[in-house]
């Protein structure tokens, strides 16, 4: 049986298991005005220089359709930030439920354009549409999220008519498909990066000067003519520089395996050292080749006299043992724009809230910037990110290796095919041919389907088919639109933010959306404390960006 027709059966049997089912009945409550934290505003946490950082104060369920955000300082991102899939908004009645068993994770509730029906462990996950949905339906009536690591397993796929998209073609793929009226290519901008990392608490990269060596040893320029398609560049800052104002400052070291060889020496490895790279084999929009890049640096850090063991890790291991700060080796990994803002990728790696990836992040690059998020005078904020980058090299902190582009292959039947600058395309306007059921392969098995406590594009794909936040963006673009919410005002300080939200929205199991259903999805989040605070691995990497945790000391990231 082919892997459509294995979709079509489960989409009719709501297939009932081991892997879960369909979203149970509403559990309703009724709709209180409240505020949190219910003790009153939080406090703000304050910078090196004594100002507030970016961070949540107080949210307030005003009435049945408006919802209030009281921030500690401006936020010029805030409406880009809410529009991230982990900032889903649940039902409350759903979250209360099931906060505590992990169905969260395993059989999502959400608003939109697709419903969650089944999820076949290592096969796929089956959504039906939303015939109830307060938008545009979608066009398919079924859609299929299926996952092959190998780019070649997936090309085959396509091409033998068991999936109607694929994503993260091979540049190699990508000429071949071209020419090939049977099917259509979409290209991705370069919104992303690829880096080699390492964590400055463990030995030997306590040591800046081995940092710098390693960073200087690299011929990145080698790494993006081999492996990279084109529209992909060698990264001079961490950044994408198709992003304002992200890239002042002075452009990242070039190749010097003399200079490296000499820090070394200087830090007391005069004959190298021995390592491990941790990777994960998996085809990012930021990483086309992962083992054959890592094999590439493997060679060229030799040529400093660094001897390296490649370690090879499951993809969701890899995420969780680099986003806790357990990997104690070098490692390679990727980060693509949510949206298009330097707070994006300078908050979730360098921010206070950036977590024990790099190790310990200086307490000034954390102030720099907490300062350039909460200023919108643009010329400021551009000096603020080059003083930021400037650190984040001479402390050698991350090694910026490309910003990769990347492409996705469809049918050439398959109508309103998008190819998301941001990798979050939607489903919902795609009509695949005369076929009733999309099928879409992709790399691999999402983590879990609660995305609020998940970081990785494979699980946000599939969440935001079906969960939805308060603004999102239009299809095929980087432009935000209202979605739950049909417009979210600022005062005239940008500190505090009201969002009036739709009327007669409904979550899948029926029950209505509400202003406490915001505020709970939010809480739940927000405070380590809460008995709704929990998720697959319990971290919420997002979280970050938006604010810092309340009772942080509760976070399992702690």
């Amino acid at each position: 049986m082919n892997g459509k027709l294995l979709a079509m059966l489960f989409v009719g049997l709501l297939s009932f298991g081991c892997s879960g089912s369909a979203v149970p009945a509403a559990e309703s409550l009724p709709f209180t005005a409240r505020s949190y934290p219910v003790e009153g505003p939080a406090e703000c946490r304050v910078g090196e220089d004594g100002s507030p950082e970016v961070g949540l104060k107080r949210i307030t369920s005003v009435d049945e359709l408006t919802v209030r955000f009281e921030l500690c300082s401006p936020d010029v991102a805030f409406l880009q930030k809410i529009s991230l899939v982990p900032f889903q908004i649940d039902d409350s009645g759903y979250l209360q439920a099931h906060a505590q068993d992990g169905v969260l994770s395993l059989r999502p509730n959400g608003t939109g354009p697709f419903a969650f029906s089944a999820w076949e462990r290592e096969s796929q996950v089956v959504l039906t549409r939303n015939d109830e949905y307060w938008g545009d339906k979608a066009l398919a009536e079924s859609l299929v999220f299926q996952w092959q690591q190998d780019p070649s397993a997936r090309l085959i796929q396509l091409k033998s008519g068991i999936a109607d998209g694929i994503d993260n073609i091979t540049p190699t793929d990508a000429e071949l498909l071209k020419s090939d009226p049977s099917f259509q290519v979409l290209p991705r901008p370069a919104l992303s990066v690829m880096y080699m990392g390492f964590n400055n608490t463990m030995k030997p990269f306590d040591d800046v000067r081995v940092r710098q060596a390693l960073a200087m040893a690299l011929d990145r320029e080698r790494i993006v003519d081999t492996f990279y398609p084109d529209g992909s560049e060698v990264a001079s800052h961490f950044t994408p520089c198709a992003i304002q104002g992200a890239c002042g400052g002075a452009d990242w070291y070039a190749q010097d395996v003399a200079t490296a060889k000499r820090l070394l020496a200087e830090a007391g490895f005069p004959n190298g050292f021995s390592t491990t790279l941790a990777y994960r084999d998996v085809t990012r929009r930021h990483t086309p080749y992962p083992t054959d890049i890592a094999v590439d640096v493997q060679s060229q850090l030799a040529d400093i006299g660094v001897t390296v063991t490649l370690d090879l890790q499951e993809s969701t291991v890899f995420q969780d043992n680099r986003d806790t700060g357990k990997l104690t080796g070098i490692f390679l990994g990727g980060f693509g724009a949510d949206y298009v803002d330097a707070t994006n990728f300078m908050d979730y790696f360098f921010g206070p809230q950036s977590g024990p990836r790099f190790g310990v992040i200086p307490e000034k690059l954390q102030s720099l910037v907490s300062a350039a998020a909460t200023t919108g005078d643009e010329i400021k904020r551009a000096s603020l990110y080059a003083e930021a980058n400037d650190l984040i090299r001479s402390e050698a902190i991350v090694v910026p290796i490309a910003f990769g582009s990347s492409a996705l292959a469809f049918k050439s039947d398959v109508s309103h095919a998008e190819a998301s600058p941001l990798g979050n395309e939607s489903f919902a306007p795609m009509q695949p041919g005369d076929r009733s059921s999309f099928v879409f392969l992709q790399s691999v098995e999402p983590g879990g389907l609660y995305c609020a406590d998940e970081g990785d594009f494979e699980s946000y794909r599939i969440c935001s088919q079906i969960n939805e936040t308060l603004y999102g963006l239009i299809p095929g673009s980087t432009e935000l639109r209202p979605l739950l919410a049909e417009s979210c005002t600022p005062s005239e300080d940008l500190l505090t933010w009201t969002c009036a939200l739709r009327r007669n929205v409904r979550f899948h199991n029926g029950a209505k959306l509400d202003a406490s259903d915001v505020l709970d999805s939010f809480a739940a989040i927000w405070d380590c404390a809460s008995p709704l605070h929990k998720g697959r691995t319990g971290i919420f990497r997002y979280w970050g960006t938006l604010s810092s945790f309340l009772n942080e000391e509760r976070c399992a990231r702690n």
